[in-house]
């Protein structure tokens, strides 16, 4: 054990790993931090600005103190520290890698993956939450908080599970000729797992969207049959609603997709190819820098698509240069922003006995109560 631990504590590891790779066969382990560099250091600090906004606006809404946000919260607080810990590995990355010992090196890497594997798995999570909620066809109360806290927690468990194996002893020490070339630490098969893993919750998240699809369009097309006059109007509202709440949802999802699917083929090729066979390896960091994309972009889908959340950031941000003063959004030539803040509008969106809620992806719809007619399972007591 002692010896275990020693090895972590020695800085020519880092050294002989590097060079083993290929990676110190050009001066970027020599030079200080280049343009490129510096461009990441500016999207991570609008990725933690961004999602800080976000946060500070669900803390201070009483209306978004509801289950569902919290899982929304938890996604805008995994890519906050995401975008915090990229900005810390790469200020230690460059010519400071050489300088790190293992531990440090550990701890470095470690902490980007959590935070981005804890952003993927609370997509999940999410998926979970929207698909049990459609099936059982019961609104968020309450006695729904505990479910959330522990989705949260369990992504949270999960991502630091999977996060801590390579400080634990799933590495490459001294195992050179299974060494990763992206992460020189890190053991090929450790990588594959967890490329295997987020596929998984990939998979996972699009069959529950669709199957949460279906059950929306399945309740739509039968109940259009057995209803007329207002009640089917009704009907249409409330399914266009949970249409336009899925389409957020998807949105997000597709982003996701676009931004990791690259990733994850480079650490598939990773695996596959040899040693200094495969000079794409080499270009990681830019692979990585666009997975971090999909941080900056979570929060800028959930101002687009959420009017609730629109408002709520205008005012945070800047109520006076914004706003007339009866209340009304200045016409700026940007359309998505012209959104009311009336007195009255203001007091309609207050959660009521009378009124139903649906709640997902950063919106709250509240609509009257003939819908109980529709959906009598959601108002049980």
């Amino acid at each position: 054990m002692f010896s275990f631990f020693w090895e972590y504590q020695e800085n020519a590891v880092i050294v002989e790993h590097y060079n083993y790779t290929g990676k110190l066969q050009k001066d970027r382990y020599r030079e200080g931090l280049k343009p490129e560099g510096i461009a990441f250091l500016v999207v991570c600090l609008l990725i933690v600005l961004e999602n800080a906004v976000v946060l500070i606006t669900i803390w201070r809404n009483k209306k978004f103190h509801l289950p569902m946000y919290y899982l929304l919260g938890n996604l805008t607080l995994s890519d906050l520290l995401a975008g915090i810990t990229y900005m810390a590995n790469i200020i230690m990355s460059g010519p400071n890698t050489l300088k790190l010992t293992p531990l440090l090196w550990f701890l470095r890497e470690g902490g980007v993956f959590i935070t981005l594997a804890a952003s993927i798995i609370s997509l999940l999570a999410i998926a979970i939450e929207r698909h049990v909620t459609m099936v059982t066809m019961r609104p968020y109360h309450g006695a729904k908080r505990g479910r959330m806290l522990a989705l949260i927690g369990a992504s949270w468990a999960l991502a630091g599970f999977l996060g801590v194996l390579p400080i634990l002893g799933w590495n490459c020490i001294h195992r050179l000729d299974q060494c990763s070339t992206v992460l020189p630490l890190y053991a090929k098969s450790y990588i594959l797992c967890c490329v295997s893993v987020f596929s998984a919750v990939l998979l996972a998240i699009v069959v529950l969207y669709a199957r949460v699809f279906r059950i929306v369009r399945t309740n739509t097309q039968r109940q259009r049959l057995c209803l007329s006059g207002s009640m089917r109007k009704g009907l249409a509202r409330k399914s266009q609603k949970y249409i336009a709440l899925l389409k957020t949802v998807t949105i997000v999802l597709g982003v996701f997709i676009a931004c990791w699917l690259p990733l994850f083929l480079l650490l598939l090729l990773d695996f596959f190819c040899p040693t200094r066979g495969c000079k794409l390896l080499y270009k990681a960091d830019y692979f990585l820098g666009v997975a971090m994309v999909n941080s900056l972009l979570n929060p800028i889908i959930y101002t687009l698509t959420s009017k609730d959340m629109r408002r709520a950031i205008l005012r945070l941000l800047c109520r006076p240069c914004l706003m007339t003063r009866d209340g009304q959004v200045k016409k700026i030539g940007m359309p998505f922003l012209e959104c009311s803040f009336s007195k009255t509008e203001v007091a309609s969106q207050k959660l009521e006995g009378g009124l139903e809620t649906t709640i997902s992806s950063g919106n709250v719809i509240t609509t009257p109560s003939p819908i109980k007619a529709l959906y009598p399972k959601l108002f049980k007591s």
